[in-house]
């Protein structure tokens, strides 16, 4: 049934549609060019008949000679061999359309961020408060990411894995949202315990780029393996990292008095140790102390961690001359019958 319905297709009016004959790519485009000339050609022929044929002498009154509609119906032989020629003009030039199909492939890239919720990540130099940013932009930079596994590591005084490696990121953002201060326990900042989670999420990962990105705002004082050991580690097993410390240095508000007001403490940091991992670790140490440099530092590595990507195109063309052949011929047909009909007139042709 299906065969037959293509069969048939070419008899549809829709191929004469100006949207259907816009839509073509034209192999021959220029003969195009030649089907006004086709209707100019008439026009003459008719006018040069019009003029010099042969007419015969008739007596007839002035009232008996009147004109009528029905004369017109003489015209019908030569309007239907102007469509014709306009056919084969239009087959001729060759309509076609050409479906470009585009296969895009990346290897990806693995990347484990891991992210600090030890009690200081409360401080709220960043509003609401440092953690809170860190997530946000954080999903703002896997929004943007295209094909790659990440994992999502949280670490205080211990560290644990919250999100295997992988490309459901609707999942990965769900993880975000249930990052709060009271997953662990232990208190204090185990970034070499961090580091460990990570080796043991990418040690066996057989992609070719293993990043780490670790978000911390303090020195690593809790843990039982040293940071700069796990970093060391992490590299042997070509995991580069990237480390961001968040927060200002100096009086910054921690949580709210009886009264409402902010409690001011001092803060430090210690830059030396989050330095020291991202130089082993083959990559970039950042400092930032407000939510729009941290915006801008992922914005980087997003850059920077760019997978290949490998491009392949498929051009499917097909013709369509021979729906405008097949009419041709039907109406070359049409016309020849014409011809041998009552339309045509013997004392012209």
């Amino acid at each position: 049934m299906k065969n037959n319905e293509q069969l048939y297709d070419w008899l549809s009016l829709e191929w004469f549609f100006p949207s259907t004959l816009s839509a073509y790519d034209w192999e021959q485009l220029w003969i195009l060019y030649c089907v006004p000339g086709v209707l100019l050609l008439f026009i003459i022929r008719w006018l040069i008949r019009h003029r010099f044929n042969q007419k015969l002498p008739i007596a007839l009154e002035k009232k008996d000679v009147h004109t009528t509609p029905w004369a017109l119906v003489r015209l019908i032989p030569d309007f239907v061999l102007m469509l014709v020629l306009t056919l084969l003009l239009i087959a001729l030039a060759r309509p076609q359309r050409t479906n470009e199909k585009v296969e895009q492939f990346t290897e990806g890239i693995d990347i484990m961020l891991a992210l600090d919720i030890s009690q200081s990540m409360q401080i709220s130099d960043f509003e609401p408060n440092r953690l809170e940013v860190a997530k946000i932009v954080a999903k703002k930079f896997i929004s943007g990411r295209k094909q790659d596994r990440i994992g999502l590591v949280v670490f205080s005084g211990d560290a644990f894995s919250l999100a295997p490696l992988t490309t459901d990121y609707e999942l990965l953002n769900k993880y975000f949202e249930e990052v709060n201060f009271d997953m662990i326990e232990n208190k204090g900042t185990a970034i070499g315990s961090a580091l460990g989670v990570v080796i043991n999420r990418m040690g066996e990962s057989e992609t070719k780029s293993k990043v780490a990105i670790l978000l911390s705002d303090g020195d690593s004082n809790a843990g039982n393996i040293d940071p700069i050991t796990a970093a060391e580690l992490a590299a042997a097993y070509g995991i580069k990292i990237y480390t961001i410390i968040v927060g200002r240095e100096g009086m910054v508000p921690y949580g709210k008095d009886f009264f409402g007001r902010p409690n001011m403490i001092e803060n430090t940091v210690n830059e030396t140790t989050m330095r020291k991992i991202a130089d082993i670790g083959g990559g970039i140490f950042f400092r930032v102390q407000d939510e729009e440099a941290l915006q801008q530092v992922f914005n980087q590595i997003n850059e920077f961690e760019k997978a290949e990507i490998k491009e392949t195109r498929y051009k499917d063309t097909s013709d369509y001359y021979q729906h405008y052949l097949r009419w041709a011929i039907v109406l070359l047909l049409i016309w020849l019958a014409l011809k041998s009909s009552f339309m045509s007139n013997i004392l012209q042709d």
